[in-house]
């Protein structure tokens, strides 16, 4: 069982993996900052089938597992919780460390934030903790509805104070990094960038969102689900029934608005995105589930599992890959590919993200990063390789 319990998760972290790097390629290939004119039909195809099965959807399931081997953390802290705070601070440094000087879409600064504040509903009754979740979840809605985008506004100001110093304009900002000569040019975008992506927590209310998924994350480890998928299957497939049933059209209601602009408004916009977007994200981890109990001994999950032991590593090495095929520092592909081709080099480097896990963990414990995170999470030095332990 134990064995199996963590086959199931190591394998959902490498799924959710392969979501991320489908989200987030777009971006480090320029084409999201492309001009919408100039797309070809195949790539507003792709861009439509993209936000249908992936936008959110992969970021809401890396959310519910980083929330639930958050549950483990506390469960074997056994009480002393100054571990999991040290554990909370290495990642807001290693999250900070991948905004200022690799990608300014960094998530696991806003993870470590979050995941300081789960001890404080760890008392609390699985119920209660999912109804704060709900809250959370819910709340983005009120606050577009009473305020709008003015709380970010600040932020937007000064991005583009910053964006001045550096002659970044309107006009070059989605070339800027495919014509970097050089990583001092890089580092000025990311300048800018991270406090645009303050704006983008603040304008997405992404605390709220990423807190809530942390719960009821959170609340499904402390359960131990994934320790008895066979004995919570009716849950697990009424909870994939009713999120296909509910997230399928709301995902392509969501998909049209994010496509024509949020035509009926941000709150409008919120609403698809809260009534989508969730329920294919746990949907897609039901199923997951599901299907894992069914054949848990084939090959393909082991080699699934592989990239979501060292998912750290790999969130962080798929920004090291966007920045060497994409920027002018680089192989400079930026602006050259389209979406479809972009989707082809994220299913590539995926690949060889696979591999190259696969191969590391037959002579290694941990990822690198993962390695370091935990040595500095316990101050002292961890064997690395198998012969080690």
């Amino acid at each position: 069982m134990q064995k199996k319990r963590y086959v199931i998760l190591d394998a959902l972290r490498g799924f959710a993996i392969l979501g991320i790097i489908l989200a987030n390629f777009p971006e480090f290939s320029l084409w999201t900052f492309s001009d919408p004119d100039t797309w070809t039909a195949g790539d507003k195809v792709t861009r439509a089938v993209q936000t249908f099965l992936v936008d959110g959807k992969f970021y809401t399931l890396f959310s519910l597992l980083f929330g639930m081997g958050f549950s483990i953390q506390l469960a074997n802290a056994d009480g002393k919780l100054r571990t999991f705070y040290r554990r909370m601070a290495v990642l807001m440094f290693i999250g900070i460390l991948h905004l200022c000087f690799l990608w300014s879409g960094d998530i696991l600064m806003l993870y470590a934030l979050c995941g300081m504040l789960l001890p404080l509903f760890r008392k609390l009754p699985t119920q209660k903790i999912l109804l704060c979740a709900g809250v959370l979840l819910l709340l983005p809605i009120a606050l577009d509805a009473l305020f709008g985008t003015s709380p970010a506004d600040p932020l937007e100001r000064e991005q583009w104070r910053i964006c001045a110093l550096y002659g970044i304009t309107e006009a070059n900002f989605g070339t800027w990094l495919a014509d970097a000569g050089s990583y001092r040019e890089v580092l000025q975008f990311l300048h800018q960038g991270s406090v645009e992506r303050m704006w983008e927590f603040v304008i997405g209310h992404r605390f709220f969102k990423v807190l809530g998924l942390f719960l009821i994350g959170f609340a499904a480890g402390r359960e131990r689900i994934y320790a008895d998928i066979k004995g919570c299957a009716p849950l697990l497939k009424r909870i994939l029934t009713y999120g296909l049933l509910l997230g399928i059209p709301m995902s392509a209601v969501y998909t049209w608005s994010s496509m024509a602009g949020h035509p009926l408004g941000r709150v409008v916009h919120e609403i698809f995105y809260l009534l989508s977007v969730y329920p294919m994200g746990f949907a897609y981890a039901a199923g997951f589930a599901l299907l894992f109990d069914r054949s848990a001994e084939a090959p393909g999950w082991k080699l699934l599992s592989s990239p979501g032991r060292m998912a750290c590593t790999n969130y962080l090495g798929q920004s090291v890959m966007g920045i060497i095929l994409f920027y002018g520092i680089g192989f400079g592909l930026g602006n050259r590919v389209g979406l479809s081709g972009t989707e082809l080099v994220a299913l590539g480097v995926y690949a060889l993200q696979i591999a190259i896990s696969s191969l590391w963990l037959r002579r290694f414990r941990f990822g690198p990063v993962e390695w370091v995170w935990r040595m500095l999470t316990y101050g002292e030095r961890l064997p690395l390789r198998v012969k080690e332990s």
